[in-house]
């Protein structure tokens, strides 16, 4: 942060998903003045599975974001496990950390909603602006600022290319992330990638009209259940309290290497689930709102540094995808909240170098929460990918109220990280111990 330069913000922030509009509104929340750029018009779609976690919801909380049912939120009870012709019931954790109960909202109005209200707290959103790429100090390379073109209507640009000047950058990008190649901030290969593709379904008289859990489908077939292959991958099913559901299917693999050895077509998976799916569900062709659209998981902290010369990385843009589950938004919104606590106590500091320091903690105290989490995931990962043994944990896992009440808080990262109930101190207890990712 350099004096006697004349900038248009405290920080610039790229990209307004949920890790950009938690950075802005976090930092405008701390008195700092935000510029926060997005290349699309609100209301915009973004491939997910909608469903919030409580860890996800307790992160809209102190946000202060209102969350009320009349409003079009919708609350359920926890995860609902299908496989091999059985289902099980499990409520989210009752614990002091988190709320007891999980969220689903269609990313189109979720991503609108969090950008308006980083607006209302005073950042400034410029729609319609691509980010071309970082600007750099000509004298150390650091980044102070950003190249910009304004879009027209169907995405063009608009007119000269305008620069932004900040002292910091964040980006927040998604897994593509140009901002942080541009710097030679590349993904790693020795990290696990999901895939996940999805669409929508209109429920209304149907079975799945507002189910107050979220389904998750641990066995895919392309035929009759036990008679047919085994598709690899799982499955959900997300209401969404306004007449439709998410559906979609997810895989991941250990490294993109072997992602691309696999090669598997999800969107005909995902075809070929929806044939066989009962006819009470109603995911039929009339019913289906939208095509099949599909996106990369980049997860385990894939690209890093995430501090580095006045660049912050967060949300997908560093890869804080979780590899137990594809959670993405929970981490995301805490990125921004970290990230933007970091950036308003270097603003106090009054030399360079402490500056720089207090930025950088920034990933010290990110891989300190979630480093050994992630470590766990990748090796869990490893062991999924391998169809017989997926198969064994389904069999013999399942059916045991502790097995799955202890796999319920790992893979949802719902525990306790200090105290609680013995399954709270196990987890905890092995993220400490495990190299942090």
């Amino acid at each position: 942060m350099r004096s006697g330069r004349s900038d248009d913000a405290d920080v610039i922030v790229v990209g307004a998903g949920p890790a950009g509009s938690s950075t802005a509104h976090w930092c405008a929340a701390a008195g700092l003045d935000v510029l926060l750029l997005d290349k699309a018009s609100f209301p915009r779609d973004k491939v997910c599975g909608d469903g919030l976690t409580p860890r996800a919801v307790g992160e809209l909380a102190r946000m202060g974001l209102g969350t009320r049912e009349e409003d079009g939120w919708i609350r359920n009870e926890g995860l609902r496990v299908v496989a091999g012709a059985r289902s099980w019931e499990l409520p989210w954790p009752d614990l002091d950390s988190f709320p007891g109960y999980g969220m689903a909202r269609a990313r189109t109005s979720l991503d609108h909603r969090l950008a308006q209200h980083a607006q209302a707290g005073g950042a400034k959103l410029l729609e319609r602006t691509k980010v071309s790429g970082p600007l750099l100090d000509e004298r150390d390379g650091r980044v102070v600022g950003v190249r910009a073109q304004a879009l027209d209507g169907n995405g063009r640009a608009d007119g000269a290319e305008t620069t932004y000047r900040a002292p910091v950058v964040v980006a927040a990008d998604g897994v593509s992330s140009r901002f942080a190649t541009a710097l030679g901030i590349t993904r790693r290969d020795d990290r696990p990638l999901g895939t996940a593709v999805r669409t929508y379904f209109r429920t209304a008289g149907t079975s799945r009209h507002e189910d107050a859990w979220m389904e998750s489908h641990l066995e895919l077939w392309d035929g009759a259940p036990g008679e047919s292959n085994l598709l690899p991958g799982y499955g959900w099913i997300f209401a969404l309290g306004d007449g439709t559901a998410n559906v979609g299917l997810g895989a991941v693999s250990s490294t993109p290497a072997r992602q691309s050895a696999v090669g598997h077509d999800y969107k005909r998976l995902m075809q070929a689930w929806m044939r066989n799916a009962p006819e009470e569900w109603g995911f039929t062709p009339e019913n289906q709102v939208g095509p099949i659209r599909g996106a990369a998981l980049p997860m385990g902290f894939n690209r890093s540094p995430l501090y580095s010369g006045g660049a912050v990385l967060v949300g997908d843009a560093a890869g804080m995808v979780s590899p137990f589950n594809g959670e993405g938004i929970a981490y995301a919104l805490q990125a921004g909240r970290v990230a933007a606590d970091a950036i308003a106590q270097a603003r106090t500091r009054t030399t360079d170098d402490a500056r720089e320091r207090t930025l950088a903690s920034y990933a010290d105290r990110m891989r300190a929460d979630l480093g050994g989490y992630y470590t766990l995931g990748r090796w869990f990962v490893r062991l999924i990918e391998h169809p017989q043994v997926m198969r064994i944990c389904v069999r013999y896992g399942l059916p045991r109220p502790v097995v799955m009440r202890f796999v319920l808080k790992l893979l949802s990262d719902c525990y306790e990280p200090r105290g609680g109930d013995w399954v709270d101190r196990v987890i905890s207890g092995l993220t400490r111990v495990v190299p942090a990712a």
